[in-house]
């Protein structure tokens, strides 16, 4: 009975110990997301006590009355912040004394001497619709992590861990961040060479959809539920216009890819459009898991968290969707993007880092993630090489959206330096008359298909 017994304990510890199956919070801990305490995704409702990071009100942003009346320019969005001006600049001369708030960043200031960053007021303007708020609090105890977290089963349209006890799970956090069911517009992606020189890499009609995120769900997602689909339209330049691109993940880490090629008239599978292939919309400054800081596979690292700090990140970046003051001429500045269309704001962060496992491979030996808490999409990426030295950073564009649109934030839309070669991207830049993106009417799925791409081709 008794070596029966140990075999049994020793059954369960190994499956624990595992990571085959990863709990939920207790419905005790999960309270806490009613407040006062967390805010409803898990964030830290309370300030900083200098004051410099305020608390979390749930307000959002209202609507302005501006907002989409200008049928020329229908994804425009009118600055709230305009008339802001800095706090305080960060430049080489007195980069150190940041240093605790920079990280990796430092390297900018260190490579570029004439690199500044502007730190504006801190607003926590990231807000989530009553939906979205109850599929999360659900999540909280009945979202799971098979497979050591690599597939998740049993969780709603809302953010799966919003108490994470893993870097994993955060991982997860941003990957289900919510954007919104169905949304889409038009986005220009350029590349600045080390010289200054700057070309337009593509100009994409997108279509984005998240099947996880229907709001008439009536039962939780399975590791095979879609929670991206992403379509892209080409249209310039003229050299690749008609090249269509199609991308499904879903929450068993799985991706499928598929291209149209007008000079080959076909449809292919394009299973090489993951990880560390380089991305077509960056011209090779950026990876395919660079995308949005990170899109995709979580599979070929292991994912510590480290904690939460204090950061300056890309925060309420209207200046690049307002149309008035940084369009992409302004914008692509020799090096990095021109700080007078940037901005920047000091808010906590998730720290999670990621370490290439034994058996895989990836130019990025070590990530250092840094996920806002309120949205686990704005933030950025340091990325190291095999011989430890940075390699290229990557830091989102993030835009909130207003409460009557169901609110969450874009931040699919990317800066990438590469830092080793000097070469610069700004994949899916916004800057330009007509460049944005929307809630949309969803569409049906098949509109992400690879036999849709093959009938819609040019022949």
């Amino acid at each position: 009975m008794i070596r029966k017994t140990t075999h049994i304990v020793s059954a369960l510890l190994a499956v624990i110990f595992s990571g085959q199956c990863m709990a939920a919070v207790s419905a005790a801990e999960a309270q806490k997301l009613k407040g006062p305490e967390l805010t409803p995704i898990g964030a830290e409702a309370a300030g900083n006590k200098e004051g410099t990071i305020p608390a979390y009100t749930g307000e959002g942003l209202k609507t302005p009355a501006e907002f989409g009346s200008d049928k020329s320019d229908p994804y425009k969005r009118p600055d709230p912040f305009a008339n802001e001006k800095p706090l305080y600049t960060i430049t080489a001369q007195n980069a150190a004394q940041y240093a605790d708030k920079l990280d990796g960043m430092i390297d900018m200031f260190k490579r570029y001497p004439n690199f500044r960053m502007d730190i504006y007021p801190t607003h926590r303007t990231i807000v989530y619709n009553k939906t979205v708020i109850a599929n999360t609090m659900k999540n909280a105890t009945e979202c799971k992590g098979e497979d050591g977290d690599l597939r998740l089963e049993g969780c709603w349209g809302g953010f799966a861990f919003p108490i994470p006890t893993n870097g994993t799970q955060v991982m997860w956090d941003h990957l289900t961040t919510y954007i919104g069911y169905a949304w889409g517009g038009y986005s220009n992606s350029y590349v600045v060479s080390a010289n200054g020189s700057s070309y337009l890499v593509q100009g994409n009609k997108v279509s984005e959809q998240s099947p996880y995120f229907d709001p008439k769900a009536t039962a939780p997602a399975t590791g095979k539920t879609i929670y991206w689909a992403f379509r892209d339209d080409t249209d310039a330049p003229s050299s690749q216009s008609g090249q269509k691109l199609v991308l499904i993940d879903s929450l068993d880490h799985v991706r499928r890819a598929y291209q149209y090629i007008p000079g080959l008239r076909r449809v292919k599978l394009a299973p090489t459009l993951a990880y560390d292939t380089p991305s077509p919309a960056a011209g090779g400054a950026a990876t395919m898991d660079d995308a949005e800081v990170f899109q995709g596979a979580v599979d070929r690292y292991d994912w510590k968290l480290i904690g939460k700090k204090e950061k300056y990140i890309m925060y309420n970046n209207f200046k690049l969707a307002d149309h008035t003051s940084c369009d992409d001429k302004k914008l692509l500045t020799k090096n990095f993007a021109n700080p007078d269309c940037v901005r920047w704001e000091l808010h906590r962060v998730w720290v999670v880092e990621g370490k290439l496992k034994p058996g895989f491979r990836h130019i990025y030996a070590r990530r250092m993630m840094y996920w806002d808490e309120d949205s686990f999409s704005a933030g950025l990426s340091e990325n190291y090489d095999a011989a430890g030295k940075l390699y290229r950073i990557v830091t989102a564009l993030s835009i909130p959206f207003y409460v009557s649109e169901g609110g969450g934030a874009l931040g699919d839309d990317t800066f990438n330096y590469d830092l080793q070669t000097g070469v610069w991207s700004a994949q899916g830049a916004l800057g330009n008359v007509g460049a944005g993106v929307v809630h949309q009417e969803p569409k049906d799925m098949s509109f992400f298909s690879p036999d849709t791409m093959a009938g819609e081709g040019i022949r």
